[in-house]
């Protein structure tokens, strides 16, 4: 059966306090939406309509930039989640298959909760998400007669029978697309908030013949973002779990509360993360590597075996091969670095392709940038990069070429050659005694006159 997914975001957050809309605020640095998005990715959709209204132009960019095949519709007015689902209907007039209505600020349902979903809807037209809820407080109750869901109430429309009912509504509902709109069509606004709700669709079901079940989820997959502080304990319990999934698969974490993992971050197994260490989005890191105290990555690739840290920075474009180092205060930008190179302390290496083996000395910069272009630097095999050299970029260093310490080299270096680009040296014996001397007694001579 095809799917489509409708994932409503059309909503301010009032609650946030912020210009930014609700659904692109960050979970391991990535909008709530496309959190959403990849839930629903799991089950292969054919297409995916994302209901947008504020900031809508903002809500578009994010979600093609994740998906590039999504598709926008607008909800101009906030009148309830029926009337937000019936955008997508001209969307889909030519689709055959089931609606999967989401949610871009209910960040954590599972691939497997969707699945057994979408198996329910084998046996049923309509199926709802639910969840026991320890404290259900104001959430809408699924009223349940066996395996059959009758209605869905909402709280404030609750009788005080009903209130005690313990099964929520998650808001998630699957049932074939055509059905879906045609069930909406008979949703009415006659309750205390004056909406279109979703959930009537139960009861306009029931009332036709037919069939409606409801699917039960862990209550933690249902959590809501209304504010800056569920955002926080949305991230805390995102954390939680990844961390745990990375250890289950056999990656060390020395304090696992102190690092911090994007939504996209894979590890392999037996690598070793020590304390302290956060990764951006977009990060690779292979097996049996290590990333030392305090460092931070965002899209980049650790190979096997490389050690990165302390107090590393590798920025978008950074490609470490097998067995590179990578240490305290050394920053790397889309940078290709060989098997074996060494860049161990205070450098920067940005726009770069650095052959195997080669060492970078102490305080080595490339110097990529001239204002306007960036410019890239190139470094053979073996080579040896002396301390403090600036490397002014575009220029090319040969295999097995050394350049001495303190050079500014400007001018490409033959493999093999040993390249000096700094000034000649000066001394002058005895003139520091003197001008030491010179400048105490001008020191003397200001506190005699204060």
């Amino acid at each position: 059966m095809s799917i489509a997914l409708i994932i409503l975001a059309a909503g301010k957050g009032t609650r946030m306090e912020s210009d930014l809309p609700k659904v692109l605020h960050k979970i391991a640095g990535a909008p709530m939406l496309v959190h959403a998005m990849q839930s629903g990715i799991a089950l292969t959709p054919e297409r995916i309509i994302v209901v947008a209204g504020h900031g809508a132009d903002q809500v578009r960019a994010a979600a093609e930039e994740y998906d590039a095949e999504a598709e926008i519709v607008i909800q101009s007015e906030q009148l309830g989640t029926a009337h937000a689902v019936a955008q997508a209907k001209d969307a889909l007039a030519d689709f055959n298959g089931d609606a999967l209505v989401l949610y871009g600020d209910t960040p954590f349902i599972s691939h497997e909760t969707l699945e057994s979903m979408a198996v329910a809807r084998a046996h049923h037209d309509v199926v709802v998400l639910g969840f026991e809820a320890v404290d259900p407080a104001r959430y809408g109750r699924l009223v349940m007669q066996g395996e059959s869901l009758e209605r869905i109430v909402e709280f404030k429309d609750a009788s005080d029978e009903e209130r005690m009912i313990t099964l929520c509504n998650s808001g998630v509902i699957s049932a074939d697309a055509k059905v879906l709109f045609n069930l909406i069509e008979a949703v009415g606004n006659d309750n205390a908030g004056e909406e279109y709700y979703l959930t009537d669709i139960i009861g306009i079901a029931r009332k036709r013949g037919l069939s409606a079940t409801a699917v039960t989820c862990p209550e933690a997959e249902t959590l809501g973002i209304d504010s800056r502080a569920s955002l926080a304990r949305a991230e805390g319990v995102f954390q939680t779990r990844a961390r745990a999934a990375l250890m289950e698969d056999g990656v060390t974490m020395q304090a696992p509360d102190t690092v911090f993992l994007s939504y996209d971050t894979v590890i392999g197994r037996d690598a070793e993360i020590e304390p302290n260490v956060v990764f951006g989005p977009g990060v690779t890191i292979e097996s049996g590597a290590r990333i030392r105290a305090f460092s931070h990555l965002e899209g980049c690739h650790v190979s096997r075996g490389s050690v990165v840290g302390p107090f590393a920075r590798l920025r978008p474009g950074a490609e470490l091969a097998e067995n590179v180092h990578v240490g305290n205060f050394v920053e790397v930008k889309n940078a290709q670095l060989g098997e074996g190179v060494k860049a161990n302390h205070l450098t920067y290496i940005g726009d770069a392709d650095i052959g195997e083996r080669t060492n970078i000395g102490a305080g080595t910069i490339t110097c990529n940038y001239d204002g306007v272009f960036k410019h890239r630097t190139t470094i053979g095999a073996d080579a040896f990069i002396g301390s403090n050299t600036m490397l002014v970029a575009p220029v090319t260093v040969g295999d097995g070429a050394l350049t001495g310490s303190g050079s500014v080299i400007t001018k490409d270096v033959p493999g093999g050659a040993l390249a000096l680009g700094r000034a000649v040296q000066v001394t002058k014996e005895g003139q520091a005694r003197r001008l030491f001397d010179m400048l105490k007694a001008r020191k003397a001579n200001l506190k005699g006159a204060s």
